[in-house]
């Protein structure tokens, strides 16, 4: 059977298509992307806010004239035209927009993993702003990056949303640094983010509950485990989003070849909000009107390893929970 979801977009040009015209597709099932919308060729020097492993990477990605923010820093007065990356954790990202110019606002680049949509709906309506789906991964500040590839896309995984005003620059920059990007159109771009999306809560709560082993002991030694978490998550969105489709066995065979990849990776839950706090968000709103927990396995590992209380319906931390509304607006609709 199909595991079916649908993320809700936040500006209207990146809405999914309808269920009716979308048909089931493989992430490499990528249609054409439309033209994204007309920038200069040139691609002068960007803004790039952060200048930790990622901004480094964005920099020298760079033709060297990138202009850097670090923290604390004003957004500069003199700041050139071209796109500006935000290469920050989720939770700085209300005070990156308050620090930038509106008029510019349309120029971000965001590059965070994690359920991003729904915060920007909120903050940045109606704008083309351009997301970058990382799949690439840096050891260290400095290290060149090793491109996010695995056997089942060796093309690699790394994505651009089309409509993003910056489309064509961040594909520049990628690909004249050797790394693979792919620009898609919808609603192939939202099923690559609701992908990664399970690919992380998934993978690394299991990886915890497992004494937090790697990724690629989660993938070799509780294959079985990891799967059914994979699909409990993407059936409970199911009923809510019918637009984005693909096949169950493909999506859990594909984020197993993407574990494989990055075998070395350690497992934590980090960013709570932002990725495993979203499911246990949509656990907690159905229970508290009587229905059944949607995520069962996911709400029993998120006790056993002590990251939300046994008799709790709120995470631990509730500095948190703004975050966990945020993305409950993926998942539910509201």
């Amino acid at each position: 059977g199909a595991c079916v979801v649908r993320a809700r977009l936040g500006p209207r040009r990146w809405s999914a298509a309808s269920a009716a015209s979308c048909r089931r597709m493989s992430l490499r099932d990528v249609e054409e992307a439309p033209e994204p919308p007309q920038v200069e060729k040139g691609f002068g020097p960007a803004v790039i806010i952060g200048n930790g492993r990622m901004g480094e990477a964005v920099r020298r990605m760079g033709i060297g004239k990138d202009v850097v923010v670090r923290r604390g820093e004003p957004f500069p007065a003199d700041a050139p035209p071209g796109p500006i990356y935000v290469c920050t954790g989720g939770n700085a990202l209300k005070d990156v927009i308050a620090m930038t110019p509106p008029e510019r606002w349309e120029d971000f680049v965001f590059v965070q993993n994690g359920a991003l949509l729904p915060f920007l709906e909120r903050e940045l309506p109606g704008l083309p702003v351009t997301i970058l789906l990382v799949y690439f991964t840096l050891a260290s500040r400095g290290d060149a990056p090793a491109d996010g590839k695995s056997d089942m896309d060796p093309e690699g995984l790394s994505a651009v949303n089309a409509f993003g005003k910056w489309a064509r620059e961040v594909d520049w920059r990628l690909s004249t640094s050797n790394l693979a990007v792919r620009v898609l159109s919808e609603p192939t771009f939202t099923q690559a983010y609701c992908e990664r999306n399970l690919w992380a809560a998934a993978y690394m709560l299991v990886g915890v509950l497992h004494g937090s082993c790697t990724v690629g002991e989660v993938e070799a030694d509780h294959r079985a485990e990891v799967d059914r978490m994979v699909c409990e998550l993407a059936t409970a969105t199911t009923a809510f989003y019918p637009e984005v489709r693909w096949d169950r066995g493909l999506t859990c065979e594909r984020l197993a070849s993407y574990a494989r990849s990055v075998a070395h990776f350690p497992t934590a839950l980090e960013e709570f909000e932002w990725r495993n706090g979203a499911f246990y968000e949509l656990s907690s709103r159905a229970q508290a009107v009587g229905r059944l927990d949607p995520c069962p396995l996911h709400t029993e590992a998120l006790r056993k390893v002590g990251a939300v209380s046994a008799d709790a319906a709120e995470p631990k931390k509730a500095k948190q929970a703004r975050g966990v509304q945020d993305i409950q607006s993926f998942l539910l609709g509201t």
